[in-house]
């Protein structure tokens, strides 16, 4: 026996091992890393082939005269991705054809088509190099496609044809030589022989691809007829920054495999080295600097310190700037519909104006920033290219295009700290020598003064220079989250601007009026507020991470229906006259010489009690569109712990709509009163810790802005320091886990102490209660339920479950469950081999009368068949709370979690209702064998009916939903199903004392004696049954050694011992 628990410890500890390795993979990277084209072999055998066929570019060749950066340099300099591709409208022969039908779980249906193609330097062999050219290898990647990038097979270098729905995509392999030339003011051209596999066409010119219809393996054909010739400007400017080429079959046009020519357009990228030497067309558009605009009038201050580009560059990287609506413009339709200077396509045209889902976005941003003196931060050079975005189009994709279109707009200008001004020329689509397309001026800043209507972190406008191209002026900004404005202006000091403040306190006086409730509120119960020791600024900075929550929620109250769940962001930007969190005032650079930064406990309150707050209000869901976000500002009651604020949303849209709207502000309607609840930080075991939103409109029925009061109660949340806490209530929780199951133990070692006393009783211990403790036992073991529940926590919230993971006390709390779980099922196993083989030794001593040994077949019928019924009425009941299935819809929703089927969910939680109740087969057990003994010892019985009765106090007097980072709370214990309620935590606890009362009563009256008690005159509430209990005699004098064999039978519980 002892060697076998040795053995079960050891294979736990080397599982456990395994877990552990299997769940942490942190090998070193060299042991799975490999370079890919560490095996290419690039050839260089048709070189002669070359030569012939590009003697046109090499008789205009020049002498090499580009300074070389390296192979590497190369590479990354001739190397463009994402350019545009087309071949002529007239054409008879394309080169590829396109499965327009939608792409399996995407929404490809909707969006417009796209020819991109993409071009790698491979090799560059400067081994080889002659005086005017190199030989290289090259790689292309070219396609049509509505899901998004072409698929990137640079480093296999495997030529080939791929088509599926939505998509179509062909590589080529190249060889051939880099030259340069003095046409075009100097130039670098490659020309290239390319070999790949192309889709054989079908003889109809009019259905080149009816092979399309029938699915099956694509015709392919190998071609290496095929000449691509790239033009590089030699140095890159305003007017001079395209990336030109095609891409011509060599066969004759009676051959299959002839296509038309493919025209080919990129622009450069960041590797390229930009001139900055358009100051003439500059001055155009931006002198005299700065330009006179209308975009910092409301007392709004520019950035003017020394990291311009660093900021400029980060907010600009692949995040799409938001295009205003022309809701200003009093022209005609033409004029106002127009998307600025670009060429609107018929997506765009259809916004009417508002320019809904059209984006802006700031590519290839080059910044060049001037040296710095003790007066100011210099000035910066910047050349950038604005791309608009359909909504046709893969919001993705189109902003990584680098081709050059009418919706393109290469720029260049400058920045001088003296104004903050960023003052840009722009030419439209392919820009010629003669500049005739640079007509349009760009202002832009980086504002550091925000306001209620003033939540951008970049301002700009396009402007016509002269008449030549009118349009109506277009805006653009980008609105960001609060924690993003901080890690841009992380040492620049941002300030933020209170204008309702007054308006807010009506909005505190209408909400809260003087209450008896509101007496106790401030008196016993303590909200998120100024800590008192800590330092000012730091007191301010942690209010506003309290303040912060990003959680779901659910309308309030719920409704009947199934309701979708919303996603809600309160994001605080301001408390008091700080701005953002105070982190970036202590650990930022002090190289800028800006205005001290100055605080004054006076400014943090209204009348020395309310705080200034300001935030910004995200929703997202179903119903919600009106709201995706909201801008707060008002006031914050610490005593009651609610804000009380005046909302703005952005409803700036076509000037038809709002051109009868005087009541705007900046376009934004802020006639919305907010007031959010949050809960206490103390006794938070005992109340929901869940905010509500109050948003009201104060608009007039007939007013159009108006909407529906909307009424949200979030999920819980969790202030600061009770993160904390979180990990002393799973550690408190363990400890539980660990005393109780001591307990267990001790009970168990007990009655295995009381059986070897009272051999006579031990028969008539039930195998069923056994069983049912050692299903307890087991099932954490085998299903791993706190693997798997810390998994779950890790997956949902990664900044609190590297605490949990990191804890090693938890870990310790985790691994002592999980050996006293072992230890239990070993105790109880073995208690239940006593219990058997004394049945069966009694069977020997018996044969001749087997009924009168006690057997648990009637007790399992019995038990199985009750708990049967009774999980098929938990689920008939279940089934009929719709308002409770609502409320598990949003349950069930949460981020990453798992849930089961409502069978599967059910089953589990009865499972635990099951070993609440494991005393229910010995009751019945006692009542079919008679029983005149006490085969159970009231401490085991008893003190196990505790064990079990212990989660349920415990969920009884703690909140009931303590911890939100927690999917589920316990193994089986779930308040958030109905099965287990408040009521259950009543209703169970006392169902299992009765249980054990009644084993008690059974034990000290016997069956004869509770016989006499329960019998009523000649009614009997006890009847006798089939089964047969051995007489006293019998059994006593099979307990005397040498009676009818009994030296045998000791000799075999000496064995079982």
């Amino acid at each position: 026996m002892k060697f076998l628990f040795l053995a079960i410890v050891a294979l736990w500890v080397v599982c456990d091992m395994l877990v552990l390795v299997l769940a942490n993979p942190q090998f070193p990277e060299e042991m799975y890393s490999f370079d890919r084209n560490s095996h290419v072999t690039y050839k260089y055998d048709r070189m002669g082939e070359v030569q012939k066929q590009c003697v046109s570019v090499l008789s205009a060749s020049s002498e090499l005269r580009y300074e070389y950066s390296g192979v590497t340099g190369m590479k990354g300099e001739l190397s463009f991705v994402n350019g545009d591709w087309m071949q002529d409208d007239g054409g008879k022969f394309p080169i590829m054809p396109f499965d327009p039908q939608k792409s399996p779980g995407t929404l490809s249906e909707n969006r417009t088509p796209m020819s991109l193609v993409s071009f790698w330097v491979t090799d560059v062999d400067h081994d080889h190099r002659l005086k005017k050219s190199v030989p290289i290898n090259g790689f292309m990647v070219m396609g049509i496609t509505r899901d998004g990038n072409l698929v990137d097979n640079a480093n296999v270098g495997n030529s080939g044809f791929q088509l599926w729905p939505s998509h179509s995509q062909l590589s080529i392999l190249f060889q051939g030589v880099y030259t340069e030339s003095k046409k075009n003011g100097g130039e670098r051209v490659l020309c290239l022989l390319g070999d790949t596999v192309l889709p054989t066409r079908e003889a109809n010119p009019a259905n080149p691809w009816e092979w399309m219809k029938n699915p099956g393996d694509i015709p392919l054909s190998e071609d290496d007829q095929i000449l691509l010739v790239l033009h590089y400007p030699l140095s890159f400017t305003l007017t001079n920054r395209m990336i030109s080429g095609e891409l011509r079959s060599l066969n004759r046009e009676a051959n299959p495999k002839y296509f038309d020519v493919v025209h080919i357009s990129s622009q450069l990228g960041k590797s390229v080295k930009y001139t900055f030497g358009s100051q003439q067309i500059v001055s155009k558009a931006c002198n005299p600097y700065p330009y006179k605009d209308n975009l910092m009038s409301d007392g709004i201050n520019a950035y003017k310190g020394a990291r311009f580009c660093e900021i400029l560059e980060e907010i600009t990287r692949e995040k799409p700037l938001y295009v205003v609506p022309n809701w200003r413009c009093n022209g005609t339709d033409d004029f106002c519909s127009k998307l600025g200077p670009f060429l609107s396509d018929k997506e765009v045209k259809l916004t009417d104006g508002g320019f809904q889902d059209v984006k802006l976005y700031m590519q290839d941003v080059i910044c060049e920033q001037a040296g710095t003196n003790s007066n100011n931060a210099g000035s910066a050079k910047v050349s950038t290219v604005f791309r608009a975005v359909s909504p046709s189009e893969n919001q993705y994709t189109a902003a990584k295009r680098s081709g050059s279109s009418n919706m393109s707009l290469a720029t260049e200008g400058i920045w001088k700290s003296s104004s903050g001004q960023l003052c840009m020329v722009g030419c439209l689509g392919l820009s010629d020598a003669k500049r005739s397309n640079c007509n349009t001026r760009i202002c832009m800043y980086i504002p550091t003064t925000f306001s209620l209507k003033q939540r951008s972190i970049i301002l700009g406008t396009l402007s016509p220079i002269d008449n030549s191209s009118a349009f109506f002026p277009l805006s653009f900004e980008q609105l960001v989250l609060p924690s993003e404005l901080w890690n841009y202006l992380k040492v620049t000091r941002p300030n933020y601007s209170y204008s309702k403040t007054n308006l807010a306190g009506t909005v505190l006086e209408k909400n809260e009026p003087f209450s008896f409730t509101t007496v106790i509120k401030k008196s016993l119960l303590t909200f998120p507020k100024l800590e008192d020791n800590e330092a000012f600024l730091d007191s301010l900075s942690l209010l506003s991470e309290d303040l912060t929550f990003h959680v779901p929620g659910f309308p309030d109250p719920m409704p009947n229906v199934m309701a979708p769940r919303v996603d809600i962001q309160m994001e605080i930007l301001s408390v008091g006259p700080l701005f953002g969190r105070y982190w970036y005032a202590q650990n930022g650079s002090t190289s800028e010489q800006e205005t001290p930064y100055h605080t004054d406990a006076a400014e943090l309150t209204e009348k020395q009690l309310l705080i200034n707050v300001s935030a910004q209000l995200s929703l997202t869901g179903k119903g919600y569109s009106n709201f995706s976000v909201l801008f707060l500002e008002g006031l914050y009651d610490p005593h009651v712990g609610k804000m009380y604020l005046i909302g703005c949303r952005d409803v700036r849209a076509s000037w038809k709509v709002l051109f009868q709207s005087y009541d705007l502000e900046a376009g934004m309607d802020c006639l919305i009163e907010v007031v959010v609840s949050y809960p206490p930080t103390t006794t938070r075991w005992l109340v929901h810790p869940t905010a509500t939103i109050s948003i009201e409109s104060q608009r007039t029925d007939d007013d159009p802005l108006r909407f529906n009061p909307i009424k949200l109660q979030t999920f819980p949340i969790i202030y600061r320091k009770q993160r904390e806490d979180v990990l002393s209530h799973r550690g408190v929780e363990g400890i539980l886990r660990i005393l109780t199951l001591s307990f267990a133990i001790g009970c168990i070692l007990s009655q295995l102490f009381y059986i070897k006393h009272n051999v006579d009783s031990l028969p008539y211990m039930s195998l069923v209660v056994l069983g049912i403790q050692a299903l307890g036992y087991s099932i954490p073991l085998v299903t791993g339920a706190e693997a798997l529940f810390k998994k779950m926590v890790s997956e949902s919230y990664d900044d609190l479950s590297s605490e949990l993971e990191s804890s090693e006390w938890l870990h310790v709390i985790d691994y002592t469950v999980k050996l006293l779980l072992i230890v239990s099922l070993l105790m109880t196993l073995r208690l239940f081999q006593k219990v058997w083989k004394s049945r069966l030794r009694l069977q020997t001593r018996t044969p001749v009368e087997p009924h009168c040994v006690p057997s648990d077949k009637w007790v399992l019928l019995c038990i199985f068949t009750i708990h049967v019924i009774g999980y098929v009425l938990v689920l008939i009941i279940h089934g009929t709370k719709t308002s409770q299935k609502a409320l598990n819809k949003y349950l069930v929703d949460r981020v990453n979690s798992h849930p089961m089927s409502g069978w599967a969910t059910e089953m589990e939680e009865y499972v635990g209702l099951v070993e609440d109740f494991f005393l229910f087969p010995q009751v019945v057990g006692n009542l079919i064998w008679h029983i005149n003994c006490k085969p159970l010892r009231k401490l085991y019985f008893i003190g196990i009916t505790l064990v079990r009765l212990l989660p349920h106090i415990y969920d009884y007097i703690r909140a009931p939903i303590p911890n939100p980072y927690f999917s589920e709370d316990s193994e089986f214990v779930n308040p958030n199903l109905d099965f287990y309620s408040k009521f259950g935590d009543i209703t169970i606890p006392v169902i299992a004392v009765i249980l054990a009362l009644l084993v008690y009563v059974q034990q000290r009256l016997g069956y004869e004696k509770l016989n006499q008690v329960l019998s009523f005159r000649q009614y009997k509430l006890l009847r006798s049954f089939r089964y047969e209990r051995l007489s006293s005699r019998s059994c006593e004098s099979e307990l005397v050694p040498g009676t009818n064999g009994a030296a045998a039978i000791e000799k075999d519980q000496v064995d079982v011992e």
